[in-house]
């Protein structure tokens, strides 16, 4: 078994899927993944199986927060080390697993895959709301984030144990916020992340601002109560 289980999330990713898994057995086999179908519609589930992927599948829909939580309950029972949220679109590229996992071994409890560590963010309304997270996030925590927005993201045995065990626990940079409140050391790895190739992605620019207005509220004021409750009840 590896040390490693690499979480992918999947809802309606049937176009997609059987790339992203195929090129994780036939070039990283040296990584166990599991595929969690997030209450797909359309065959994602199905073909998953014909491919003998290890799957969990989930038979409604649960959202984000909730598919990736299912996989770290799934890593902690079965005792890996560390965990990556990985999307199953395309778009995260997984020669950039090791450099994270090299990152994290140093003694980080989380490590983003950043694609703007050591280059400049491009000029748009979806930038210009990173850049207001990143802001948020310096304001709150100390933490300089340059990609907060990045959704893949590795976390170590102690990290996988606060999602799989707690309640409100999102892959998200408001929970980022939180945990770096709380003490999680946090390091970025420099990556390049692909456009996603087919299907549609649920990030609209309607759903996109309201996206980042959540993640704002959130970690401005929500998870600083969050914290001091949890600070309060040690």
């Amino acid at each position: 078994m590896s040390k490693l289980l690499i979480v992918i999330p999947a809802y309606n990713e049937e176009e997609n899927i059987a790339r992203v898994v195929g090129e994780l057995t036939a070039h990283y086999p040296q990584f166990d993944f599991v595929v969690v179908n997030d209450g797909s519609q359309d065959g994602t589930a199905a073909l998953c199986r014909r491919l003998g992927c290890r799957l969990i599948d989930l038979p409604v829909n649960l959202g984000l927060a909730g598919a990736f939580q299912t996989g770290l309950k799934y890593a902690w029972r079965h005792g890996y080390e560390y965990a990556l949220q990985f999307d199953g679109d395309g778009q995260h590229l997984p020669e950039f697993i090791q450099p994270m996992l090299d990152k994290i071994e140093t003694g980080y409890d989380i490590v983003i895959a950043s694609r703007f560590l050591n280059e400049k963010k491009p000029v748009s309304l979806r930038m210009l709301g990173s850049n207001m997270i990143e802001t948020s996030l310096r304001l709150t925590t100390g933490a300089v984030i340059h990609d907060p927005t990045s959704g893949m993201r590795m976390f170590n045995r102690t990290m996988i144990g606060e999602f799989a065990r707690g309640l409100n626990y999102g892959p998200e940079p408001d929970t980022i916020a939180y945990l770096i409140r709380n003490g999680a050391r946090v390091a970025e790895v420099q990556v390049r992340m692909e456009e996603r190739l087919a299907g549609a992605s649920y990030l609209t620019p309607l759903n996109s601002a309201k996206y980042m207005l959540r993640m704002l509220v959130s970690i401005l004021l929500i998870q600083n109560g969050r914290h001091f409750r949890r600070r309060d009840r040690q």
